[in-house]
């Protein structure tokens, strides 16, 4: 296990509390998650939940270009593509640890602030979604773009998509579409913004705020500060491009059949650059992905924050165990030839079994991994 990962460091404060700092070390890969990460920071959020004098946690990203780009899929096709399936498979353990941290931090007793600044897409996303104080700055870039790559809307898509308002949950996993903070803030990926340059400020002022032992008064005070924080950059924050669209948004979602919804999403003749580069991205999408995201959504709707991890690890190891995931990774950043060859072809060419396929129980596990949560 690499050690340095992931920097931890221990601020203290005002009075007897201290605040535990978490910073994602990899920047030439965007931060992105790896295995690495995920067995560091699970333990460290544990003992940092039973330390008293903890009062909350910051999680960072180092450099200015990304808070954390994703899962690391690089190793992931490794493993799909010369590891038998079941579990000793890297890549299904990854899955399996990861979205156990993501259920920590989704129902972590004390506060946990996320600077969501620059790229937050895929695991990255995941992790900000878990945390109970997420921040937007005037870079930030968030996506779930997993339809490109074969994969679907994980690491609690199932969740919190379906609760974005209107249809834009569903818009946001079949297209892939970026937000920006104006988009979070709407969508509520995002609690506050502040901008960038403020980030020594605010942990000055987290620093030098008076936190105590109870849960309940450190998340409200947690959430003062950052509220003040927010409205000082408030006139900072751009516009959401879904809030304008959302009529729109509305109308192309709003269909039975996944079918439906991406021809009138196809079918959008806008000049506006935000619509067309979202509309652009299913020209080269998985077919099964688009499907099993519809279906998830659907399902999604009707699911605790438990069930909704546990289907999702069923669709995680299923979707490991075909083709089109090893796939996309080749075309997007092994061969990098953008031309992803998808098996099968076509929406229409896809049985109802292969899709249901993917909401079955895999082969070679007795018990569900994550039913403890």
């Amino acid at each position: 296990m690499k050690a340095d990962a992931i920097l931890f460091e221990e601020i203290s404060t005002a009075g007897q509390q201290r605040i535990g700092v978490a910073t994602l070390n990899a920047e030439k890969s965007l931060n992105s998650l790896t295995q690495d990460m995920i067995d560091l920071l699970s333990p460290q959020l544990a003992d940092w939940k039973a330390d008293d004098e903890i009062a909350l946690v910051f999680l960072k990203g180092v450099g200015e270009k990304a808070f954390c780009a994703g899962g690391d899929i690089i190793n992931l096709h490794t493993a799909m593509t010369r590891q038998p399936p079941g579990p000793d498979n890297a890549a299904e353990h990854f899955f399996c640890t990861e979205y156990r941290l993501n259920y920590t931090m989704h129902t972590y007793p004390k506060p946990i602030v996320c600077w969501g600044h620059g790229i937050v897409m895929g695991g990255g996303l995941g992790l900000m979604a878990g945390s109970s104080h997420r921040i937007a700055t005037e870079k930030s870039r968030i996506a779930m773009p997993e339809i490109g790559i074969g994969l679907y809307p994980d690491v609690g898509g199932t969740w919190f998509l379906p609760r974005m308002p209107g249809g834009s949950g569903l818009f946001l996993g079949l297209t892939g579409a970026s937000m920006n903070a104006g988009d979070a803030l709407y969508t509520g990926t995002a609690d506050y913004f502040i901008e960038s340059q403020r980030l020594p400020a605010v942990l000055a002022q987290l620093q030098e705020a008076q936190w105590s032992a109870d849960v309940t008064d450190n998340h409200e005070t947690l959430s003062r500060i950052l509220r003040t924080l927010h409205r000082e950059c408030r006139a900072a924050v751009p516009p959401s491009k879904i809030e304008e669209h959302i009529e729109l948004i509305n109308d192309v979602t709003d269909h039975a059949t996944v079918e439906d919804c991406l021809a009138a999403i196809e079918a959008i003749d806008s000049d506006d650059k935000w619509l067309q580069k979202s509309t652009g991205t299913l020209k080269t999408a998985c077919p099964i992905s688009a499907l099993i995201c519809f279906e998830q959504y659907q399902r999604g709707l009707h699911l605790s924050l438990k069930e909704a991890f546990m289907l999702e690890w069923v669709m995680a190891i299923q979707v490991s165990r075909h083709d089109n995931f090893s796939e996309g990774i080749r075309a997007l950043l092994i061969d990098k030839d953008q031309a992803p060859e998808w098996e099968p072809p076509s929406l229409a060419a896809t049985p109802k079994a292969l899709i249901d396929a993917h909401f079955t129980h895999p082969e070679g596990y007795e018990e569900h991994p994550l039913s403890d949560l």
